[in-house]
């Protein structure tokens, strides 16, 4: 409600495909599912007409292709997906070096952001990319169907590689050196600005009312940093969701020197948001919990057997890159790894050593961060 207070709330799963090493996908047809399925759960308690506005918020970096008609042309490609190596070092080297593309857009071109999967298209899937005539990221793909605008906000815009952060605007300097038509790409909305409006057909899909403002949004890691009161210089917000994310609010564009940050606008106009991204956090404990499963075994039980072992794990360490790692080691090809095992290590010390291990690799980003002159007077935990 106009007071922050939480009416009502739902939500909806989806599935994930891997269907190569390395690859990381999703039909955007199951995001429009789980929203129709988590909508309908609201408007059962609170009723339609409730609903005044909507905003949205969803993974970064994905790639929705379409064609002129509005259809989707392949599986999206997500975040964590690490094909697209070799693109990102052509980008890199089109733009006239490391520095040179940061002189641009203030990041480099990392493997999980959109720009690499653009070039991945037009290189491996030339007929599908011939046919693509717009971009979306994955909450921007619910945008267009709920109002058939073709649109973004900034903050998500900044984590396609693509964007000057620093001007808050698409880089068409950059997309000349790489040879991309800048049509491709969404009008940039700043997240506050309503972006359009629920549709007749968005309507007749999705149970709301023709008519209801859509704003801009952001991108999920921006918008729980904004929610965790992340708002200004001074605190820090450390997540560990399926990835870790260390995040600051800046009154600048902070010096990106090296590229092993990744500095994107924020939700508010005249913030940025800095973080660190680790591509494995809650989905290494994950991993683990699927390898050990019993019919015993959850989150909650896991965390209290890992409670009866001393810090340190019995000299256990576990080193936390198993889909390749974004900060501060940009390598899709680090792996994961235990060091140390002996036959005392049991199940407990297996758990508490992948808890250990996430918590270093987000000090990692701390120090990262601090040194880049981001201020921390305190952190804030989520996820």
């Amino acid at each position: 409600d106009p007071q922050g207070e939480v009416l009502a709330r739902a939500s909806a799963s989806y599935p994930l495909s891997t269907p190569k090493p390395a690859w990381v996908e999703q039909d955007p047809e199951d995001w429009v599912l789980g929203a129709k399925t988590a909508i309908a759960q609201v408007i059962v308690e609170i009723g339609r007409t409730t609903i005044r506005a909507i905003g949205l918020s969803g993974q970064m970096h994905g790639l929705v292709a379409m064609n002129r008609d509005g259809a989707v042309l392949r599986p999206a490609i997500l975040w964590n997906d690490q094909r697209t190596e070799r693109q990102c070092r052509g980008i890199t080297q089109k733009a006239g070096g490391p520095q040179a593309l940061q002189a641009l857009t203030n990041n480099p071109m990392l493997p999980g952001y959109t720009g690499g999967k653009i070039v991945w298209m037009r290189e491996e899937e030339p007929e599908l990319f011939d046919q693509m005539t717009t971009v979306l990221n994955p909450k921007d793909y619910l945008r267009y169907r709920l109002t058939g605008e073709l649109a973004t906000e900034v903050s998500d815009a900044s984590g396609t590689g693509l964007f000057d952060v620093r001007e808050r605007h698409w880089s068409c300097e950059l997309l000349d050196r790489i040879g991309l038509d800048p049509s491709i790409l969404p009008r940039c909305h700043e997240s506050h600005e309503v972006s359009g409006r629920v549709s007749g057909a968005g309507a007749a899909e999705f149970a709301l009312a023709a008519g209801t403002p859509v704003v801009g949004g952001g991108g999920d890691a921006v918008i729980q940093t904004t929610g965790t009161g992340v708002t200004c210089p001074g605190p820090v917000q450390a997540t560990i969701g399926t990835a870790g994310i260390v995040a600051a609010a800046p009154n600048n564009a902070v010096d990106n020197a090296g590229g092993n940050l990744q500095v994107f606008c924020n939700t508010a106009s005249d913030r940025w948001h800095c973080m660190g991204v680790s591509q494995n956090a809650g989905g290494a404990l994950r991993w683990l919990a699927n390898l050990v499963a019993t019919a015993d075994t959850d989150f909650e039980t896991l965390t209290r057997n890992a409670g009866t072992v001393a810090p340190g794990a019995e000299g256990l360490l576990f080193l936390p890159y198993l889909t390749g790692e974004r900060c501060p080691h940009s390598d899709p090809r680090a792996r994961g790894a235990f060091i140390g095992l002996t036959l005392r290590h049991g199940e407990c010390e297996l758990v508490r050593s992948v808890m250990e291990g996430v918590v270093f690799s987000l000090r990692d980003i701390f120090d990262t961060m601090s040194q880049a002159g981001v201020p921390a007077d305190e952190v804030r935990i989520s996820g």
